[in-house]
């Protein structure tokens, strides 16, 4: 039987002109990604899209395509990162919960925006976040767990839900002591807090934010700066947990008031501080697993959504740190 006889040909009809463009990306970049992927030859002819190949592949193309269609439809940017996300969740028979992404915004950013989770991952944290007083999530970096949270207190922030955003993290990071960096105090926590400040400069811009800084309505603190407080009417969000001591993070749960949300989050692989301490992020997983109102959500590779490098190296370095257990 000549091959061209095994070759099989699927027509996926779509909305519009714009869907294939966003479908193909720039320089045909995501086409030739799913190409690559499945070997097969896709071709769009109108509003057609034509997938050319073994039946196999071209039924397996054919889901991705279908299900980043979905996405295109919905406002998304199709990008080299969804279509390796969506194509990993197909192969693993995990279609159907990509529909579970069809969800509206967080919010929107100054430049117009729209924050929403892109991996199912993302979706349940989201969720675990609207639905719980506290939430923990844990994760590599690159997952948008500090994002996200920022994006739900910015939310809540504007909906009158809560009068006051906190957010925090521990000051002492990778052996450095902010007695011995030069500046005053302000100078000297600014490096540390810098992540926080952006994603609040994104979603409410410069003005607004210093605005509300001067107010009081937005504090960014370390973490020190929570001892002794009772945090009522307030979203408060406790970045780069894993850095935490037992006590520390002990501490800043006991902080919870009336009226208030907490998000921590953390990467438990990442862990800064000196040998002789334990992290009290590990700590407080395993204490507080079983209480109602605490959901841990934990992120995998898969939820990771910046430069495909950075998955691929949070998957090398998690094959070495399990070969190394042997």
């Amino acid at each position: 039987m000549e091959k061209s006889d095994l070759m099989t040909e699927k027509t996926i009809k779509v909305d519009s002109t714009e869907q294939i463009l966003n479908l193909f990306g720039n320089y045909d970049e995501n086409i030739n990604t799913i190409q690559r992927k499945y070997n097969v030859v896709v071709l769009s002819r109108g509003e057609d899209i034509k997938i050319t190949g073994d039946e196999e592949n071209v039924n397996a193309a054919a889901e991705a395509i279908e299900a980043l269609m979905s996405f295109s439809g919905r406002g998304e940017n199709i990008t080299e990162q969804t279509v390796r996300y969506v194509t990993s969740m197909v192969a693993e028979g995990a279609k159907e919960e990509l529909k579970e992404l069809k969800t509206d915004g967080i919010c929107v950013t100054t430049s117009g925006r729209i924050v929403r989770p892109k991996t199912v991952g993302q979706k349940k944290y989201v969720d675990a976040i609207r639905d719980n007083t506290i939430v923990m999530g844990i994760g590599p970096a690159g997952t948008g767990k500090t994002y996200l949270a920022v994006a739900m207190a910015v939310k809540a922030f504007k909906a009158h839900e809560v009068s006051r955003i906190i957010l925090t993290r521990p000051a002492v990071e990778a052996g450095e002591s902010l007695g011995f960096l030069p500046g005053d105090l302000q100078d000297k926590v600014d490096p540390y807090l810098r992540p926080l400040y952006d994603g609040l400069f994104e979603m409410l811009g410069q003005d607004s934010f210093h605005k509300y800084m001067e107010k009081g309505t937005i504090e960014v603190a370390p973490l020190a700066y929570m001892r002794g407080r009772t945090l009522d009417d307030a979203f408060i969000i406790l970045d780069e947990a894993q850095n935490t001591t037992s006590e520390q993070i002990k501490m800043f749960l006991t902080r919870l008031g009336h009226g208030s949300k907490m998000v921590i989050t953390g990467d438990i692989t990442q862990i800064d501080l000196p040998a002789s301490k334990r992290s009290g992020l590990v700590e407080a997983m395993k204490i507080l697993k079983d209480v109602d109102d605490i959901s841990i959500q934990q992120f995998s590779d898969k939820d990771v959504v910046r430069h495909k490098l950075v998955q691929d190296i949070i998957k090398a370095y998690e094959k070495f740190h399990e070969e190394r257990k042997k």
